[in-house]
């Protein structure tokens, strides 16, 4: 069985990924609540996380991947984490990283600021060590920087992982998972091969628990026309598999711009290969909204967006799914954990049971008839 835990945080990312073997996985870090707001309801990411990893007597993550520099996805990282560039960063109840994954804009991205500037530190660190990390993209965007760094490609290649291909590490033997990445990517124009959604990672995980596959599908801040990219690259390789979801991690927070340019006045509809891609979520399936609570009216520019939630909304109900927002799980007025779990009957929530020492795994009803 596995677990996925998608931490209230407002409009801003933590993902916990507990595999079947105790590997521990944690997908960006963003540690926002302020603690002398008491009507701050966003979770204190930074016990939460101490908490689980002392009930697990563990000090440390098998895998870290920030998905891209944003600050809503790196925030307070230098404060949680040990870094390994720096003393400053090292020592207390800092959290250990066995391995860093990181889209190669984190490590060649310049006018990074900071809490991203530190990570970038770090990124640039065990590349240049060569040990403990994990980067994506490309291997010859990352040739002319390892080049100045007196490094070649060929001594770094088995740290970098290209769009389209399995990352090493996780098997469904051992793991009961494996991650194929979609982004960052290219695509060839005529002669020529162009860069798309180079600044985040955007990954499919395989769950397998006794034979029953379950497709997770975790997108960064990513634009429809990136996902209909995606789409398109995915299909040309005759990969549909790869596209199949029953949990869908929406991208910056419930934002129309995954779907489309135009919001609509009540519901955005998504441009074609958007809006297949979201035909591909298995029955019962799950849409997550890692964000606030959404809005009833469109007094705020910024997302969530109503219109895109109405588009989930119906999509989910058509799957007989559920669209789950984490700043209102379970409720607007004390926001939980929204927790995933993942076993040999697929994906379902998990819910605890007042007065029973246990919890229960809830999963959507179909329709009637």
């Amino acid at each position: 069985m596995a677990k996925l835990t998608f931490y209230p945080l407002g409009n801003a990312d933590c993902c916990q990924i507990d595999f079947d073997n105790g590997r521990k996985m944690l997908v960006d870090y963003a540690h926002c609540r302020d603690a002398e707001d008491p009507d701050d309801l966003r979770i204190d990411l930074y016990k939460a996380l101490h908490d689980n990893l002392d009930e697990a007597e563990r000090d440390d993550y098998d895998v870290v991947a920030f998905t891209h520099a944003d600050e809503d996805h790196v925030r307070n990282a230098p404060d949680f984490f040990h870094f390994e560039h720096a003393k400053k960063y090292q020592g207390g109840e800092r959290v250990k990283i066995r391995e860093l994954w990181v889209p190669a804009s984190m490590v060649l991205e310049e006018g990074l600021k900071g809490d991203a500037r530190v990570i970038r530190a770090e990124a640039r660190h065990r590349l240049i060590v060569g040990k403990g990390i994990r980067v994506f993209s490309r291997p010859a965007k990352l040739e002319k920087w390892l080049k100045e760094q007196g490094i070649k490609l060929q001594d770094r290649e088995d740290l970098i992982t290209d769009a389209g291909r399995i990352v090493p590490g996780f098997t469904r033997r051992t793991d009961g998972a494996e991650f194929f990445v979609h982004s960052p990517f290219a695509v060839r124009v005529g002669e020529e091969l162009q860069d798309r959604n180079t600044n985040s990672l955007v990954s499919h995980v395989t769950f397998e628990v006794e034979a029953q596959k379950t497709g997770v599908m975790l997108g960064a801040d990513t634009l429809h026309q990136a996902w209909t990219d995606i789409v398109n690259v995915t299909l040309s390789h005759k990969r549909p598999e790869r596209l199949s979801w029953d949990v869908f991690k929406l991208p910056h927070h419930c934002s129309y711009t995954a779907l489309s340019d135009k919001k609509g006045k009540d519901k955005t509809e998504p441009v074609p290969k958007v809006k297949w891609l979201f035909e591909q979520g298995e029955d019962r399936g799950y849409i997550v909204s890692t964000s606030k609570p959404i809005p009833t009216d469109d007094s705020d520019d910024q997302p969530p967006h109503r219109q895109a939630a109405n588009y989930y909304k119906e999509r989910t109900s058509k799957m007989d799914g559920e669209f789950k927002v984490t700043m209102e799980h379970p409720k607007k007025s004390n926001p939980e954990p929204l927790i995933i779990v993942i076993d040999s009957d697929g994906a379902g929530l998990k819910k605890a049971i007042t007065g029973v020492p246990f919890v229960a795994i809830s999963r959507p009803a179909p329709r009637a008839g």
